[in-house]
Parts: C-alpha cells; sequence; structure tokens
C-alpha cells in the first residue's frame, strides 16, 4: 500500500529516528509528529549529567528547525493527544483537532514512577524526565548544599556525580541490596559503590524513604528513612523507575505485555499501527523484553521505517548501553540479566573493569568499566557470531580484540 501520511507520536529519540530515518529511505509523503514538550526534538542522556553543568539547552536539540523544514517533517510541539482510532486511522489532540493518517507510530516513551509517600509533592522533590525538569533542578542547585536522590539507579548516580562535581552533598537512599541491581553484575555494582563511597557520596543500601518532611512553607527539608532515621536536604530527586506510556494504546484496544506489544518488526495488533523505544515490549530470542536505552530506541525506528518503504526485516540488533558516572564510564554489550556464569577481570592499578557474562558456556553480555576498547570489541563479537563460548575466550585469555579477528575469519 502507497503511504500518503504518516503520524508519529512523540518526539523523543524513537519518534525523531523515525522521522529522520523515513526521509532517508525515500518516504515522500506526508510526515506528522507530535509532541507532549515545546520546542524541536531533543536528547534526554545529557540530562542527568552535562546540562546540570553547563547548560545550554541548544546543544540537546538531534538538528535545528531548518532540518526538519529541509526534510517536510511537521512538528505539533505542546500537543498531546487525546485518543487514537486504528479503524477511522485517526489521531485527536486534547484541544479537538482530529488528523488522519494511513500509519501511525506510537512512540510514546515512558514516564516517571511515582512514589506513595508523605511530602512526594513538594516544590523542592523533583523527577528527570525532561528538560523542563533539568532546568528547573539545575536552577535548585545554586541555593542548594544538601542533597537526596532516591534510587541507585543510572539517573540517580549520574545526577549524584555531577552535583558532587558541582561541590554538592548527595545521599542516595537505594531499596535494593546493591546499586544498579536491576540492569548490571554485582562486580560492576561493587565497583560503582566503592568509586562513589572513596568520591565522599553517603550512599544508603537496603533502605527505603517513608515520608518527606516538610517545613511551614511547604518546602521538603529532610527524609524520614526506614531505619528512623531523617536525612536533611534541600533538594530531593525521584529516580526510582519509570512505567511505560501505553494509556493510548490500551484505549485503542492494541495488545499490553509490560508495554505495547509488537511483533519482529515492531508492528502492534492493529496492522496500521507499529510501536517503538521505551514503551514497546518485543520479542527477542525465545524472550519478550522492554528496554531502555538510545541504541534500542534509535534501531527499532530504522526498522520500522525500512518496513514502511518496502524493506522488512525482523529487529535482532544486539542491546547496548552506557553510563556516565563522574570520571567512570560504564558501557554494556548484550544482557547481563541473562547470564548464568560471570567472570570479572579488573585492573587494580588503572581502575578498569571487564565482566563477562555467560549462558550456558556461551558469552551473551559483556560489562566494561573504562575500557572503550573492550566494549567495541565485545559488541562486534556479540554480532558477528552465533556464539563465543568459555573455553574460547580462556583460550584467548579473556582477549575480545584476538577472538573477534578468529570469529571474523571467512
Amino acid at each position: 500500500m502507497s503511504l500518503r501520511d504518516i503520524v508519529i507520536i512523540g518526539t523523543g529519540q524513537a519518534g525523531f529516528q523515525v522521522a529522520a530515518s523515513l526521509r532517508q529511505e525515500g518516504y515522500e509523503g506526508r510526515l506528522l509528529m507530535f509532541g507532549d514538550e515545546a520546542g524541536l526534538p531533543y536528547q534526554r542522556p545529557p540530562l542527568s549529567k552535562t546540562f546540570l553543568k553547563e547548560g545550554h539547552p541548544e546543544r540537546l536539540l538531534f538538528r535545528n528547525a531548518d532540518f526538519f523544514a529541509a526534510n517536510g517533517i511537521e512538528i505539533q510541539s505542546n500537543t498531546p493527544i487525546a485518543s487514537v482510532s486504528p479503524s477511522e486511522r485517526s489521531v485527536t489532540t486534547e484541544r479537538g483537532n482530529t488528523y488522519h493518517f494511513d500509519h501511525l507510530v506510537l512512540a510514546t516513551g515512558t514516564r516517571n514512577r511515582q512514589l506513595p509517600i508523605p511530602g512526594f509533592n513538594a516544590p523542592n522533590v523533583f523527577g528527570m524526565r525532561t528538560l523542563e525538569d533539568a532546568s528547573r533542578i539545575r536552577d535548585r542547585l545554586e541555593m542548594t548544599s544538601e542533597i537526596v536522590v532516591i534510587g541507585g539507579g543510572f539517573i540517580g548516580l549520574e545526577f549524584t556525580a555531577a552535583a558532587k562535581q558541582l561541590g554538592k552533598k548527595p545521599t542516595v537512599v537505594e531499596a535494593q541490596d546493591r546499586l544498579m541491581a536491576r540492569a548490571v553484575s554485582e562486580p560492576v555494582s561493587e565497583f560503582f559503590l566503592a568509586a562513589h563511597r572513596r568520591n565522599g557520596v553517603d550512599i544508603r543500601l537496603r533502605q527505603t524513604v517513608l515520608a518527606v518532611e516538610t517545613d511551614s512553607s511547604g518546602n521538603a527539608f529532610a527524609v524520614r528513612l526506614s531505619t528512623g532515621e531523617r536525612v536533611f536536604s534541600d533538594l530531593i530527586l525521584v529516580a526510582a523507575g519509570v512505567v511505560p506510556n501505553c494509556e493510548l494504546a490500551y484505549a485503542a484496544g492494541l495488545k499490553i505485555e509490560n508495554g505495547i506489544a509488537v511483533d519482529r518488526t515492531m508492528l502492534t495488533s492493529a496492522p496500521n499501527i507499529s510501536a517503538v523505544g521505551d514503551c514497546v515490549s518485543f520479542p527477542l530470542g525465545d524472550r519478550r523484553l522492554r528496554l531502555e536505552s538510545v541504541q534500542n530506541a534509535a534501531d527499532q525506528a530504522r526498522c520500522v521505517a525500512r518496513r514502511l518503504t518496502g524493506a522488512v526485516e525482523p529487529y535482532d540488533k544486539l542491546p547496548w548501553f552506557w553510563s556516565d558516572q563522574g570520571a567512570d564510564k560504564l558501557q554494556i554489550a548484550g544482557l547481563i540479566e541473562h547470564a548464568d556464569k560471570l567472570v570479572a577481570k579488573r585492573d587494580d592499578e588503572t581502575g578498569r573493569l571487564t565482566v563477562f557474562g555467560f549462558s550456558a558456556e556461551r558469552l551473551c553480555a559483556v560489562e566494561t568499566v573504562n575500557r572503550p576498547g573492550d566494549h567495541m570489541a565485545a559488541r562486534k563479537v556479540l554480532s558477528a557470531s552465533d556464539g563465543i563460548m568459555l573455553a574460547d575466550l580462556e583460550a584467548s585469555h579473556y582477549r575480545l580484540k584476538e577472538v573477534f579477528r578468529t570469529v571474523a575469519r571467512p
């Protein structure tokens, strides 16, 4: 079917990449994007790091206005969508305007998880999701000394490292028994726990926040922990995870399964609607996953753009992630959660770390800290071969570049 009108809901990484890739693949029809926020599409990863320290929101933009004009990409910013009708092939905005489509792409992303604790809505309690969030936090940091960060995941720890570099006193409260427990192996958790503590960060593991205490003006001044302790703070960041934005899809009758369920080509249960990015659960191997990463969003977007322009292929890209926390760079290739065996190689003199994850003796993931060369080699090894066995790595003394040269031979 010839597509004349494609509508994209969402202007984050996934939504932007769908639009840009459609034009790169030769799509010449109308291309209309809707975003909840004002302004042009921008990058989110720097919000918790570089932007906090330096500002300059213009540097976050994927492209300037000239790019969208030259490529005929129409952006309706600050325009939330109220409903989607697959049968009518239309979307309706909260202002009541209706737009028709031949194909719709949902790139609705995620939102911060809300915590059911007293005082959560105090004006100096923040989430970190949008440029507006980061701008408000950055303004507040100037008058802030003590900070509490609720959540020891990527965002919370990236913010913590940036705040420490700005001379603040952060305390991290994490309910799990280790940092980044959902995303990384124990050796990596231990590495970053030690690194942040050496940097003077107070980290409280296996503790939760029961309440945010506020003063007579309504501002938060402390949190009360499950241990009974109080930690004083001028600013509180809540980084306790996210939930996928599936409400539009659910109301439209689409299948939901820990996100908007799609097939191996990113098509939803409706034949005229695709979905991509953090809001999506998709099949990879024998599992269904929902991933929150730039790589996943961008590669899924390219997959959809190719399908809509005639090149149908399943999405099977290797997942990879990164996190910059102060002077330390964490990079992950593959999914370490699938590993049943870990082998950690650490250089105590340089502070570098590589963790190899194996599933049934087969390499399934590699985590590196301050070893970008190993990370790039790991991505090549995991993408270029049907499987590297533990014995292969042992024989090479865990030299990934040497292993890659072996598997890359014709």
